[in-house]
C-alpha cells in the first residue's frame, strides 16, 4: 500500500486553461497516508471522480504532480502504478465463473495456481462469494455481481492503492449497509489504503475515518467524521453534513456576543475578537442537535416561533423562526413542544463563527 501525496495538484479539461473557473479541480496539496481509508464526498460534478481518476492515472494533470511513497507517478499509467480500481457499475466477465472473474487479474499477472487458489477462496470468505464460486456471473444478481467487481479489486495483495468510484450506487439499500460494513471490516483486517468516492454522506462518514469534502473542484476540508460535524472548517461542509445540516445565520459582532435580528447570543470567550480580526461578512453556524426549545426564558436562550414540528420515529424536527432565518431543532421522541412562543436555549460552546464562509477559530 502507498502514501499519497498531491502537490499543487489543479486539473482542467480545456486545453488552455485561462481562469480558476476552468479547471474541474483547483488546486490541491494534500498528504494520504499509507493504509489509511479515505473517503471523497460532494455533490455530483464537485471533482470527486476527476481526483480519482488523477490519482488512478487515467487522467494526467494539468498542473502539479502525484507520489506514492515519495516516487513521481504523474506520467504513469494506471498499470505502472500499480492501482486497483472498482467502478459504479460492475466490470466482470458475465460468460466466466465467480472464480475466474476473481482469479484474471492474478493469471494476467502470471501468479502461481496454487497462490491463486489461496487468494480467491480469502477473498469470497470476505465477500460472501464462496458459495458461488463455481456459478457463471451471468445469472448472479446485481449486488453479487457488485461484490465480484470489488473482488477484483481486492484479490491483488500487491496493490498501491484501491480505488472505489461509487460502488454501491446500483445496489438495493438493505444490501448497501452490509458491504459498507464488509468494506469496513476488509480494512481494519488488511489495511489497506483505500479511496472510496461517494455524494451520499452515510456512505462516506461509516466507510472512511478520514473525510476529503469538496465542491465546487475544491477539496473545502480534509478531517473525521467528528471533526467535520463538531467544527466544520467551511459553511458547505457545515451544510452538507448532517441531517439536517447546520443552521447560518447572518449576524453582526457586538462585545463578545453575535447579535441576529436585534437578538444577542454569547460567543466562545475571544471569538469575536479573532473575527474582528479577521474581518469579512459573518454568520454563526448552530447545529440542529446541539440546540433545546424551552417554553421559559432563561440564561442563554432566545425567543423564537414554532412554525413547525415533524416527527421522525426517534425525535422530532422542531421548524422556529428568528427574524427572516428558520431554524432546524433536534427535540427527544416525546418532549413537549410549545404550540407558538417558544424560547431556544443556545450554549456558547456550540456556537461557530464564519468569516466570508469560514471558521473563525
Amino acid at each position: 500500500m502507498a502514501r499519497i501525496e498531491l502537490t499543487q495538484l489543479a486539473h482542467s479539461y480545456l486545453a488552455q486553461p485561462k481562469t480558476e473557473e476552468d479547471y474541474a479541480l483547483k488546486r490541491a496539496d494534500h498528504v494520504w497516508r499509507d493504509g489509511g481509508a479515505y473517503a471523497l464526498l460532494g455533490p455530483s460534478g464537485c471533482g470527486k471522480t476527476t481526483l480519482l481518476n488523477l490519482i488512478s492515472g487515467l487522467l494526467t494533470p494539468t498542473e502539479g504532480k502525484i507520489l506514492f511513497d515519495g516516487q513521481d507517478v504523474t506520467s504513469m499509467t494506471p498499470e505502472q502504478r500499480n492501482i486497483a480500481q472498482v467502478f459504479q457499475f460492475p466490470v466482470i466477465y458475465d460468460t466466466m465463473t465467480v472464480y475466474d472473474n476473481l482469479a484474471f487479474p492474478l493469471r494476467n499477472r502470471k501468479v502461481p495456481e496454487t497462490r491463486i487458489k489461496e487468494r480467491v477462496a480469502e477473498v469470497a470468505d470476505m465477500l460472501e462469494l464462496t458459495r458461488d464460486l463455481g456459478r457463471r456471473a451471468r445469472g448472479l444478481a446485481a449486488d453479487a455481481k457488485q461484490r465480484i467487481s470489488m473482488g477484483r479489486g481486492l484479490v491483488r495483495s500487491d496493490v498501491a492503492a484501491i480505488l472505489f468510484d461509487e460502488p454501491l450506487t446500483t445496489i438495493d439499500p438493505n444490501l448497501k449497509w452490509l458491504l459498507r460494513r464488509k468494506l469496513k471490516q476488509i480494512h481494519e483486517r488488511y489495511k489497506l489504503t483505500l479511496v472510496y468516492v461517494t455524494h451520499d454522506q452515510n456512505e462516506a462518514l461509516t466507510f472512511a475515518d478520514t473525510v476529503v469534502v469538496m465542491n465546487e473542484g475544491r477539496v473545502l476540508q480534509i478531517g473525521t467524521p467528528q471533526e467535520l460535524f463538531e467544527a466544520p472548517r467551511h459553511t458547505f461542509v457545515g451544510y452538507f453534513i448532517g441531517s439536517p445540516g447546520m443552521n447560518f445565520m447572518a449576524c453582526a459582532l457586538e462585545g463578545e456576543e453575535a447579535r441576529v435580528d436585534g437578538r444577542t447570543i454569547t460567543l466562545p470567550a475571544g471569538l469575536a475578537d479573532k473575527g474582528r480580526a479577521r474581518g469579512g461578512d459573518f454568520k454563526i453556524g448552530l447545529r440542529p442537535e446541539f440546540l433545546r426549545i424551552a417554553g421559559e426564558n432563561g440564561e442563554s436562550t432566545i425567543p423564537v416561533r414554532v412554525v413547525g414540528v415533524e416527527n421522525l420515529g426517534n425525535y422530532q424536527m422542531v421548524k422556529a423562526r428568528l427574524g427572516e432565518a428558520t431554524i432546524n431543532v433536534k427535540v427527544p421522541e416525546g418532549a413537549e413542544v410549545p404550540a407558538e412562543e417558544a424560547f431556544l436555549a443556545i450554549s456558547p460552546e456550540n456556537v461557530r463563527l464564519y468569516a466570508d464562509e469560514e471558521l473563525v477559530s
